[in-house]
């Protein structure tokens, strides 16, 4: 049984140590992706090691020691997304309408033509806000029944998987699409404006994933996360940014993120909120993401049930409150960070002055 041991824990050794490295290929950074499953791989193998090998072979010690960092360290990126780590964003305290935001994402599966069971979705939860990903001119058609209910909008339909729209009862100001990376891949930038009045800064990102099927690098997903988390970070305005960033929550990439833009995470110690893939509960990674800066406390962040896509829409409902939100503090970036940033931003032609910076 050790030669079958040794192998298990070779192949998990690598799996963990391979993200380690700065290298951009799909296959590398794809391994960000399984955390969780690589940790219960580890953990079955470590019980195995303990039941069928002897305790008296040294390298019995030399093998479980070795499984035991790995699974380790896999769980020290998810530990955070679970119910077990302190709270990175403040409850809500209080209902207050006028200050409160919900905002639903969801990525529609361009081929899925369950639109009805969106739109229900939709009309059951009344979010203020919507946005579509991947949804073309035939997504668009059947979404504008909602426009009565919804009468801000910004439209971009595609056909490429990578269509977009955002839907809003508040009014929209400053709104521009932008392709900002690839000039088939847009992004939504706009201001918000509250009934309390408070304008809220908002960026809606689709960026293309690494993949044997799209690009053999991350450099552009990693270059529109990072230009646009340049572009709000240190701001006094409201920021939020939202959508599928084909990236998991404890990616590297995602961690960076999160460190430039200084803005905090509502998952942290609520759940991982798994949305991609709805069909396949043994592969789940939680793609769909929503961050905000300080200016905000939780009122409630839920996955909802299923309507036909590959992925799982959120719900996140999230109230102004600047004087508690403020008690939190999310990553903070030292000087590697910002260097590794303008790395990865330089590797495409983007430069941080090119994000729409709508002006409250």
């Amino acid at each position: 049984m050790f030669p079958i041991f040794a192998t298990l824990v070779a192949l998990i050794v690598l799996a963990t140590l391979l993200p380690l490295s700065r290298c951009t290929k799909w296959w590398i950074r794809d391994l960000d992706f399984p955390r969780l499953q690589l940790a219960i791989l580890s953990l079955a193998v470590l019980a195995g090691q303990v039941a069928l090998l002897d305790w008296q072979d040294s390298l019995f010690h030399l093998l479980a020691f070795v499984n035991a960092a790995c699974l380790a360290y896999q769980a020290w990126w998810i530990i955070p997304y679970t119910k077990a780590f302190p709270h990175e964003v403040k409850n809500s305290v209080a209902a207050v309408p006028d200050r409160q935001i919900r905002i639903l994402t969801a990525n529609v599966l361009t081929p899925n033509r369950n639109a009805p069971g969106l739109t229900a979705l939709i009309r059951q939860h009344q979010p203020h806000i919507f946005v579509t990903l991947e949804s073309d001119a035939w997504w668009q058609e059947r979404l504008d029944v909602l426009d009565p209910e919804y009468p801000y909008s910004i439209k971009c339909p595609l056909d490429n998987l990578y269509g977009m729209h955002v839907y809003s009862r508040l009014p929209l100001e400053d709104g521009a699409i932008q392709f900002l990376v690839e000039d088939d891949i847009p992004s939504i930038h706009t201001l918000v404006i509250l009934p309390s009045g408070h304008k809220i800064r908002m960026h809606f990102l689709h960026p293309t994933p690494p993949s044997p099927t799209e690009h053999d690098e991350s450099t552009q997903r990693d270059a529109e996360l990072l230009v646009v988390a340049k572009s709000v970070a240190g701001l006094d305005t409201p920021v939020i940014v939202a959508g599928d960033l084909n990236d998991v929550a404890w990616s590297t990439t995602t961690r960076l993120f999160r460190k430039i833009s200084g803005l905090l995470d509502p998952r942290i110690g609520r759940g991982m909120f798994n949305t991609f893939h709805a069909g396949f509960w043994f592969a789940r990674w939680p793609l769909d993401h929503l961050f905000h800066s300080e200016h905000f406390t939780l009122s409630f962040i839920k996955r909802l049930p299923s309507f036909g896509s590959d992925h799982f829409a959120m719900l996140v409902e999230l109230t102004y409150d600047r004087a508690n939100g403020a008690e939190r503090e999310g990553l903070v970036a030292d000087e590697e960070d910002h260097e590794i940033a303008d790395e990865k931003i330089a590797a495409e032609p983007v430069k941080v002055g090119d994000v729409h910076e709508p002006q409250p």
